[in-house]
């Protein structure tokens, strides 16, 4: 016989979660509308713009210690990005590394990771419009938790490249002096992707916990990691679709002219900075509903 108290039991499951589905979504939407995620986007957008080329040439300065060729890291850490606008940056940084000197540079590079955290604090003062919370923190320590996570941010880019773009040949290298099959190598390609994934998801969870004025701290890791996995999988999906849509149907160089890829860049980054905003809403939505 058929037990209708399990049928019961299901769809009463079915319902709740349904239920609380179009809570969150309708809490969800009415915190971004309040808290003007398209805005902040802008905000946040602004800042990155002011900061990306002294962080990239703090990057890139970084590696002339290293036997990596610049000009091949900066190809692979803007390859998701439009042609028109990887053209933009390349021709900007390699201007700007050959004509001066490595004294200024390397002081460059310094000031570099201070005009970096700008956008951090920016980042920062959105989280906090999340929580609905007011920043405590001097400025002083404000600015050190940006500086933190804008060298954790560069921890990740070099956790990536190393994954992504040198990993073929270090997972190559091991096998072999292991002497394992061919199989493995495949594997290595899928799991050296899972790999920067996942140390993107950790860097967002990261961000989204410490970063925010709350005392005590008390968001929890489970109330995080819904967002972060939401902006680290979003953020590639939608570069990656923005880029192709751009390279293949964008007429940004027929409408703006030589400035194409300037504003190329700025949707691009204000795209991902809503995105980014929205992680930490999603997270402040999900912690809401769960007090």
């Amino acid at each position: 016989m058929v037990d209708l108290s399990k049928i019961e039991r299901g769809e009463d499951m079915a319902n709740k979660y349904t239920v609380k589905t179009k809570l969150f979504i309708k809490d969800l939407l009415y915190r971004m509308k309040e808290d003007s995620v398209t805005a902040m986007g802008a905000q946040l957008a602004y800042y990155l713009i002011l900061s990306i080329f002294p962080f990239i040439i703090f990057f890139l300065n970084l590696l002339s210690y290293t036997p990596i060729a610049r000009d091949d890291v900066l190809q692979n850490l803007i390859v998701i990005l439009p042609s028109d606008t990887q053209r933009l940056i390349t021709e900007l940084l390699s201007e700007t590394i050959n004509k001066s000197s490595d004294t200024l540079l390397s002081l460059g590079a310094i000031t570099g990771i201070w005009a970096a955290s700008r956008g951090i604090m920016s980042l920062i003062k959105s989280l906090n419009k999340a929580y609905g919370v007011e920043e405590k923190r001097s400025y002083i320590e404000l600015r050190g938790v940006a500086i933190l996570f804008t060298l954790a941010l560069l921890v990740l880019l070099l956790i990536v490249l190393a994954t992504l773009v040198f990993g073929e040949i270090i997972g190559n290298m091991i096998f072999d002096y292991i002497g394992l099959t061919e199989k493995f190598i495949i594997i290595w390609k899928y799991l050296r992707i899972i790999i920067s994934v996942g140390f993107m998801i950790l860097t967002f969870t990261l961000l989204y916990k410490f970063s925010p004025s709350i005392r005590n701290n008390k968001i929890k890791f489970k109330h995080t990691l819904p967002g972060a996995i939401f902006t680290s999988i979003g953020w590639i999906i939608i570069s990656g679709l923005f880029s192709f849509y751009v390279n293949n149907f964008g007429n940004y160089g027929k409408t703006y002219g030589s400035l194409g890829g300037i504003i190329i860049l700025l949707v691009w980054l204000y795209i991902s900075s809503i995105i980014v905003i929205t992680g930490g809403e999603i997270n402040a939505t999900i912690k809401s509903l769960g007090e």
